[in-house]
């Protein structure tokens, strides 16, 4: 079924493409940065602990892809769910998010 497919009226909007293409654009931020904190232990650092926070970082990408992916089968629905809001899926990504910064922190010498 194509994405016209689900929406049945005009007023229906690009909510689910929108939030889709959020989702992906997180978690390929959060990739990115791990890939990069990868390319930089790879020619800095020799412990144990430097590839700690790649790859949390690759955690944190798949399960805000994952996310992501829930949310747009979610707003595909039609009739949409009597609770479509996404607040604690946001408050876990925000949490990663924050954990991950702070491994980085920890495990990376100035």
């Amino acid at each position: 079924m194509s994405r016209a497919e689900h929406r049945k009226r005009p007023e229906d909007g690009l909510q689910p493409e929108r939030t889709a293409l959020s989702w992906s654009r997180t978690s390929f931020g959060v990739l990115g940065n791990g890939a990069l904190l990868l390319l930089r232990d790879s020619f800095q650092f020799g412990g144990s602990l430097r590839l700690l926070p790649a790859l949390l970082a690759g955690l944190v990408a798949l399960l805000t892809f994952g996310i992501g992916m829930q949310r747009q089968r979610t707003l595909r629905m039609r009739p949409l769910p009597a609770n479509i809001s996404a607040r604690r899926q946001i408050q876990v990504i925000g949490w990663s998010v924050i954990v991950l910064i702070v491994v980085t922190a920890l495990t990376l010498p100035i």
